[in-house]
């Protein structure tokens, strides 16, 4: 019998797949996961998230392997500075799980205000 080699660019995930469930995890939360597309104005992150409070975090999804580039990075840096939270290249349940909580913990002190 002969055992087939699965080669690791058979094993490779989408950025598509890596955004379905991180849109279903974070809209789990009670969040809301937006796709954002901003004409004219190119490098934005692929998701903003809307919390409860107006707290808004932005997510740049990534296949594994994958890195933003330049031009996403300098918008990256333009949303941290003016006091923004940026997640970059999230492709792993870990970083997804990070991102839910902190939606969890931003919705929780929502309520007790």
């Amino acid at each position: 019998m002969m055992v087939k080699n699965i080669s690791k660019e058979a094993k490779t995930v989408r950025e598509s797949t890596i955004e379905n469930k991180f849109r279903k995890a974070v809209e789990a939360t009670g969040a809301r996961c937006l796709k954002f597309v901003s004409p004219g104005f190119v490098g934005v992150p692929d998701r903003i998230i809307l919390l409860p409070g107006g707290t808004v975090l932005f997510a740049e999804l990534k296949a594994p392997g994958k890195t933003e580039r330049v031009r996403q990075e300098y918008v990256q840096s333009i949303l941290r500075n003016m006091g923004f939270t940026v997640f970059s290249s999230v492709n792993t349940d870990e970083q997804i799980l990070e991102i839910t909580h902190k939606c969890r913990e931003v919705i929780r002190n929502a309520k007790r205000i």
